[in-house]
Protein backbone atom coordinates (compact mmCIF):
# COMPACT_ATOMS: atom_id res chain seq x y z
CA UNK A 1 0.00 0.00 0.00
CA UNK A 2 2.68 2.48 1.10
CA UNK A 3 4.74 1.33 -2.12
CA UNK A 4 1.43 2.52 -4.22
CA UNK A 5 1.08 5.60 -2.48
CA UNK A 6 4.74 6.26 -3.50
CA UNK A 7 3.86 5.80 -6.93
CA UNK A 8 1.18 8.00 -7.24
CA UNK A 9 2.86 11.05 -5.35
CA UNK A 10 5.75 10.59 -8.23
CA UNK A 11 3.71 10.65 -11.04
CA UNK A 12 1.78 13.78 -9.67
CA UNK A 13 5.04 15.24 -8.95
CA UNK A 14 6.45 14.15 -12.45
CA UNK A 15 3.42 15.90 -14.21
CA UNK A 16 3.60 18.69 -11.87
CA UNK A 17 7.25 19.36 -12.76
CA UNK A 18 6.16 18.63 -16.69
CA UNK A 19 3.19 21.36 -16.46
CA UNK A 20 5.54 24.10 -15.43
CA UNK A 21 8.14 22.96 -17.82
CA UNK A 22 5.61 23.47 -21.09
CA UNK A 23 3.59 26.36 -20.02
CA UNK A 24 7.36 28.21 -19.21
CA UNK A 25 7.94 27.82 -22.63
CA UNK A 26 4.68 27.56 -24.85
CA UNK A 27 0.98 29.10 -24.62
CA UNK A 28 -1.57 29.17 -26.80
CA UNK A 29 -3.33 32.51 -28.40
CA UNK A 30 -6.43 33.21 -30.23
CA UNK A 31 -6.74 35.33 -32.88
CA UNK A 32 -9.34 38.78 -32.30
CA UNK A 33 -9.65 40.59 -35.45
CA UNK A 34 -8.81 40.74 -39.49
CA UNK A 35 -5.32 42.58 -39.27
CA UNK A 36 -2.80 39.52 -39.80
CA UNK A 37 -5.48 38.09 -42.65
CA UNK A 38 -4.66 36.35 -44.85
CA UNK A 39 -2.11 34.33 -43.21
CA UNK A 40 -4.21 34.56 -39.47
CA UNK A 41 -7.96 34.78 -39.55
CA UNK A 42 -10.15 36.21 -36.67
CA UNK A 43 -10.56 32.92 -34.05
CA UNK A 44 -7.65 31.24 -35.28
CA UNK A 45 -5.83 29.59 -32.61
CA UNK A 46 -2.17 29.52 -32.61
CA UNK A 47 0.79 28.03 -30.67
CA UNK A 48 3.21 30.84 -28.92
CA UNK A 49 7.06 29.88 -28.18
CA UNK A 50 8.01 31.96 -25.36
CA UNK A 51 11.17 33.09 -26.96
CA UNK A 52 12.95 36.92 -27.26
CA UNK A 53 15.21 35.87 -30.12
CA UNK A 54 13.26 37.61 -32.92
CA UNK A 55 14.12 37.86 -36.42
CA UNK A 56 12.50 39.70 -39.23
CA UNK A 57 9.72 37.78 -40.72
CA UNK A 58 8.73 36.17 -37.26
CA UNK A 59 5.16 36.51 -36.10
CA UNK A 60 4.99 37.51 -32.29
CA UNK A 61 2.57 38.47 -29.64
CA UNK A 62 3.12 42.25 -28.47
CA UNK A 63 1.14 43.14 -25.08
CA UNK A 64 0.44 47.25 -25.32
CA UNK A 65 -0.93 50.23 -23.29
CA UNK A 66 -4.36 50.54 -25.45
CA UNK A 67 -7.43 49.96 -23.50
CA UNK A 68 -9.47 47.07 -24.45
CA UNK A 69 -12.77 49.16 -25.37
CA UNK A 70 -16.40 48.06 -25.77
CA UNK A 71 -15.89 47.46 -29.42
CA UNK A 72 -13.32 45.22 -28.77
CA UNK A 73 -15.03 42.95 -26.54
CA UNK A 74 -18.09 42.47 -29.27
CA UNK A 75 -19.19 38.77 -30.08
CA UNK A 76 -16.44 37.22 -27.48
CA UNK A 77 -18.04 34.72 -24.47
CA UNK A 78 -17.83 35.69 -21.18
CA UNK A 79 -14.86 33.65 -20.20
CA UNK A 80 -12.67 35.10 -22.95
CA UNK A 81 -13.59 38.33 -21.89
CA UNK A 82 -12.54 37.61 -18.58
CA UNK A 83 -8.98 36.26 -19.93
CA UNK A 84 -8.09 39.53 -21.89
CA UNK A 85 -7.68 41.75 -19.09
CA UNK A 86 -7.57 45.65 -19.45
CA UNK A 87 -4.79 45.88 -22.38
CA UNK A 88 -4.63 44.81 -25.66
CA UNK A 89 -2.17 42.35 -27.08
CA UNK A 90 -1.68 42.32 -30.63
CA UNK A 91 -0.10 39.77 -33.46
CA UNK A 92 2.15 41.58 -35.65
CA UNK A 93 4.82 40.09 -38.43
CA UNK A 94 8.43 41.71 -37.10
CA UNK A 95 9.61 43.63 -40.19
CA UNK A 96 12.68 44.96 -38.84
CA UNK A 97 15.06 44.32 -35.60
CA UNK A 98 17.58 46.37 -33.58
CA UNK A 99 20.30 47.74 -36.01
CA UNK A 100 17.71 47.62 -39.09
CA UNK A 101 17.10 50.67 -41.28
CA UNK A 102 13.52 50.67 -43.03
CA UNK A 103 12.06 52.34 -45.09
CA UNK A 104 8.31 52.84 -46.69
CA UNK A 105 7.67 55.28 -49.57
CA UNK A 106 5.29 54.80 -52.54
CA UNK A 107 3.81 51.80 -51.03
CA UNK A 108 6.76 49.74 -50.76
CA UNK A 109 9.07 48.78 -47.99
CA UNK A 110 12.87 48.22 -47.86
CA UNK A 111 14.86 46.64 -44.89
CA UNK A 112 18.42 47.53 -45.28
CA UNK A 113 18.54 49.50 -48.65
CA UNK A 114 16.75 46.52 -50.20
CA UNK A 115 13.06 46.02 -51.31
CA UNK A 116 10.96 43.33 -49.13
CA UNK A 117 9.02 40.62 -51.49
CA UNK A 118 6.19 40.20 -49.28
CA UNK A 119 4.01 37.78 -50.94
CA UNK A 120 1.82 37.27 -47.78
CA UNK A 121 0.24 41.07 -47.71
CA UNK A 122 -3.41 41.24 -48.26
CA UNK A 123 -3.41 43.81 -50.95
CA UNK A 124 -0.01 45.34 -52.52
CA UNK A 125 0.70 48.63 -51.15
CA UNK A 126 1.85 49.48 -47.89
CA UNK A 127 0.77 53.31 -46.82
CA UNK A 128 2.68 55.43 -45.00
CA UNK A 129 6.08 57.41 -45.37
CA UNK A 130 8.33 56.12 -42.80
CA UNK A 131 12.21 56.30 -42.88
CA UNK A 132 14.08 55.33 -39.93
CA UNK A 133 17.77 54.77 -40.34
CA UNK A 134 18.97 52.50 -37.23
CA UNK A 135 16.20 50.50 -35.35
CA UNK A 136 17.27 51.20 -31.99
CA UNK A 137 18.72 48.72 -29.55
CA UNK A 138 15.95 46.51 -27.56
CA UNK A 139 13.36 47.56 -30.11
CA UNK A 140 11.37 46.11 -33.07
CA UNK A 141 9.71 47.34 -36.05
CA UNK A 142 5.86 45.96 -36.77
CA UNK A 143 3.01 45.38 -38.75
CA UNK A 144 0.00 43.60 -39.77
CA UNK A 145 0.11 41.64 -43.20
CA UNK A 146 -3.47 43.40 -43.60
CA UNK A 147 -1.75 46.56 -44.12
CA UNK A 148 -4.96 48.78 -44.53
CA UNK A 149 -6.46 47.80 -41.25
CA UNK A 150 -3.79 46.75 -38.90
CA UNK A 151 -2.62 49.08 -35.89
CA UNK A 152 1.22 48.78 -36.22
CA UNK A 153 4.53 50.23 -36.35
CA UNK A 154 3.50 52.66 -38.66
CA UNK A 155 0.82 54.56 -36.09
CA UNK A 156 1.90 56.89 -33.14
CA UNK A 157 0.45 55.30 -30.66
CA UNK A 158 2.13 52.13 -31.19
CA UNK A 159 5.35 52.91 -32.56
CA UNK A 160 8.74 50.72 -32.13
CA UNK A 161 7.90 47.98 -30.15
CA UNK A 162 10.05 47.20 -27.00
CA UNK A 163 11.64 43.49 -27.02
CA UNK A 164 10.68 43.43 -23.30
CA UNK A 165 7.05 43.63 -24.45
CA UNK A 166 6.88 40.80 -26.79
CA UNK A 167 5.30 37.76 -25.27
CA UNK A 168 6.55 35.58 -27.89
CA UNK A 169 6.49 33.94 -31.62
CA UNK A 170 3.64 32.07 -32.54
CA UNK A 171 4.76 28.73 -34.10
CA UNK A 172 1.74 26.93 -35.43
CA UNK A 173 -1.36 27.57 -36.47
CA UNK A 174 -3.64 24.72 -34.90
CA UNK A 175 -7.32 25.60 -35.33
CA UNK A 176 -9.13 25.80 -37.49
CA UNK A 177 -7.97 21.83 -37.66
CA UNK A 178 -8.07 22.19 -42.00
CA UNK A 179 -5.51 25.30 -41.83
CA UNK A 180 -3.71 23.52 -39.13
CA UNK A 181 0.14 23.96 -40.17
CA UNK A 182 4.15 25.61 -39.17
CA UNK A 183 3.72 29.21 -39.29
Amino acid sequence: MKKEILEWIKAILLALVLAFAITSFVSGTKVHGTSMNPTLEHEDFLIVFKNKNIKPGDIVIVDTNLEISERDLEGLNPITKLKMGKTKSLIKRVIAVEGDSIEITNGEVFLNGEKLEENYINGSDTFGDIIIEKIPKGKVFVMGDNRGNSLDSRDSQIGLVDTKDIKGKAILKIYPFSKMGKL
